[in-house]
This record gives structure tokens, C-alpha cells and sequence, in this order.
């Protein structure tokens, strides 16, 4: 927002620019203050993330744009697209909320995808009853259930060889598929590489059981770290 809000203020050395983001508002009377002031139309141009998208009501603003609106499907989580629909539908609505009409501009490397097609045709319903067909289909949640498995050691050679061997040991059973190991989103952290694996099981599998089968005879050497997410909300 930074780098963004310098080309602005280069483009538009006249207009009255405010920088909303975590980082610019610090505590309740800083919101308040800036969200006052645009309130009561004393800035131009507000450049903002994800905070300025939903709960606000500017009845003035009319124009809304969106930078790299296609971020969000990049990042390896099966809820993707549903979260990015529903923030830049979010964002949309803040846009012409006043007497006057609103427009929306989004930027996007992939015009054609399943979220920027629906945001367009205002489809809200059909991009919905494609997305659960999708995941019915793969059984996905809430079609089946899932646990995410990060092995992570700062020796990426005791990480790689732990994984493989626990691959080696999941034990089969219906209904259940063991993916990986494979690099995680985030495959350095703070100095240590990490593995991902996706356990996708049926809906009415005992996921938890399953894992304590597999997990629990394990011996995790000292250097390795073994984490476990049943149900996960976040794949990085």
C-alpha cells in the first residue's frame, strides 16, 4: 500500500490521499479519525487492505479498484475461491452505496476464472452451485474431511527422509488417501524446510482415529517437528 499510495500521490499531487491499513491505524482514535474525515468528504483517495472492506459505509465513494484482485486463488487453500468472491464482493459493495452509481475496476491475470466470471455477471447463486459441485465431486469439504500434516526440520535432509519414511507408513484404509509429502506453501520458515501432507478421508471417516493409527508409533527425532491440523483452515 505504500508503493501504491507514492504513485498516487505522483499522479494526483492535489488529492487529499488516506493509507488505511494495520500498520497506519493504530488504536480506536486513530480509526476514528480517518474514518471521520472521510466522512465528512476531506479526503480524495482512500488506499486501503483488506480492512476497508466490509463495514464501512461511504456514501460518497464511488469508484473502487482492486490490485492483484486474483491474489487470493494463488495460495493453495480448497476455500479460495469462495473467500476471494467474497472480499472483493465485499470491497464491490462499497462502491456507490450513496444516491450516485458506483463502478468497480479489478485487476486480473485470469478474466476467465470461475470468481471473476461470477463478480461480473453478479451471479452470486451460480458460483456457489459450481463451487459445492466441484468439491462434491473431488469429496472435499463438507463432502469429506481433511487433515494437514507439516513435517519441518532445519536439516531439509532429515525433513525429506522422515517424510518419506512416514509416507511409507500410512496405513491403508477405505475411503482414505494419504497426498504427499510434497513442499508446503511456505516450504522455509524461519530457517527450517517443511512438508506438507493432505490426509483426505469420507465424510463419515473417524479422521482422528486414522491419524492416531498413523501418528502414534511414531519416533520423531529430536530435530524433527511433527504438526497435525485436523479440519484445517489454513494450508500454508
Amino acid at each position: 500500500v505504500e508503493r501504491i499510495a507514492e504513485e498516487v500521490i505522483a499522479r494526483f499531487p492535489e488529492a487529499r490521499v488516506a493509507v488505511l491499513s494495520s500498520d497506519a491505524l493504530r488504536g480506536p482514535q486513530s480509526h476514528e479519525e480517518a474514518f471521520g474525515a472521510i466522512s465528512a468528504r476531506e479526503i480524495d483517495i482512500i488506499i486501503g487492505t483488506q480492512i476497508v472492506a466490509k463495514g464501512h459505509h461511504f456514501p460518497w465513494l464511488t469508484v473502487v479498484g482492486v490490485v492483484d484482485a486474483d491474489l487470493g486463488l494463488e495460495n493453495g487453500d480448497l476455500r479460495a475461491a469462495e473467500r476471494t468472491f467474497q472480499l472483493l464482493q465485499q470491497v464491490a459493495g462499497r462502491a456507490g452505496r450513496g444516491e450516485r452509481k458506483g463502478r468497480v475496476y479489478l485487476q486480473t491475470y485470469m478474466p476467465d476464472h470461475s470468481v471473476m466470471r461470477a463478480l461480473m455477471a453478479g451471479d452470486r447463486d451460480a458460483f456457489l452451485a459450481r463451487e459445492s459441485e466441484a468439491r462434491e465431486r473431488v469429496k472435499l469439504p463438507p463432502f469429506g474431511r481433511l487433515a494437514g500434516v507439516v513435517v519441518s526440520s532445519e536439516n531439509a535432509g532429515l525433513a525429506m527422509s522422515f517424510a518419506r519414511a512416514m509416507a511409507r507408513g500410512a496405513p491403508a484404509a477405505d475411503d482414505v488417501a494419504v497426498l504427499g509429502p510434497a513442499p508446503a506453501p511456505l516450504a522455509m520458515l524461519r530457517g527450517r524446510t517443511r512438508l506438507r501432507f493432505l490426509v483426505k478421508t469420507g465424510r463419515h471417516v473417524n479422521i482422528q482415529a486414522y491419524m492416531e493409527a498413523w501418528l502414534g508409533p511414531l519416533k520423531v527425532p529430536g530435530a524433527v517437528r511433527v504438526s497435525v491440523d485436523i479440519d484445517p483452515y489454513s494450508f500454508l
